[in-house]
């Protein structure tokens, strides 16, 4: 039995409404002074650990000159990286105040014969994360064609009921209420509930 909407398919899903990724550019004189003042150092300082005339590295900060390979190589070790990290954003967190509010009830359905899907988050574009609510409505591995597998990692968190979670490489376990479990998603894995009712859970899979 095939699970049209298994957690591939919910992240394709997912993917589908991605804004495509403008490259930034990057302001090289900035670059190099937001490093140089990351390491607490004057020009005097900078330069001198670059080997570099302080009126040289002055000119590049401020965009006056455009520095040769050799001279990128000095300013890289002065600066303790390397040659492509100057041409590379920096990893700062910075806030991009998306929110995405998903009220209880709400979220778009993905029904298949072993899971009941409910995606929370939709209205957000280019998520690191597919989180999703899911019914759980098989009650043995043979309700599944094989493994599901996909690429990332997955949260598994029991809100209801009891599952017995099956996975690739381990024996399988049982799970209740308020237990969770956090695996790599290319491991083969299957859901059952072992409950009278349907049991219910939150998975949260990584789309990066």
């Amino acid at each position: 039995m095939t699970n049209a909407a298994d957690p591939k398919s919910l992240i394709k899903i997912a993917r589908a409404g991605a804004e495509a990724p403008v490259p930034e550019q990057i302001d090289l004189g900035a670059r190099v002074r937001d490093l140089r003042k990351s390491l607490g150092l004057t020009l005097e300082q900078a330069s001198k650990q670059a080997g570099l005339a302080r009126s040289t590295l002055s000119k590049i900060e401020n965009g006056q000159m455009s520095p040769t390979y050799e001279a990128l190589k000095k300013l890289a070790i002065g600066l303790q990286i390397s040659v492509p990290q100057l041409f590379t954003p920096p990893e700062t967190a910075q806030a991009t105040a998306r929110m995405s509010l998903t009220r209880a009830g709400d979220g778009a359905d993905h029904i298949t014969a072993t899971y009941e899907h409910r995606l929370m988050g939709e209205s957000l574009s280019a998520k690191k994360m597919l989180p999703y609510q899911a019914r759980i409505r098989a009650r043995d591995m043979e309700e599944f064609d094989g493994w599901v597998r996909h690429d990332g990692e997955e949260f598994l968190y029991v809100l209801t009921g009891v599952i017995r979670l099956y996975t690739e490489f381990y024996e399988p376990v049982d799970m209740k209420r308020g237990d969770s479990a956090y695996y790599d998603a290319s491991m083969g894995h299957n859901v059952i509930s072992i409950s009278a009712d349907d049991a219910t859970v939150l998975w949260v899979t990584s789309l990066v």
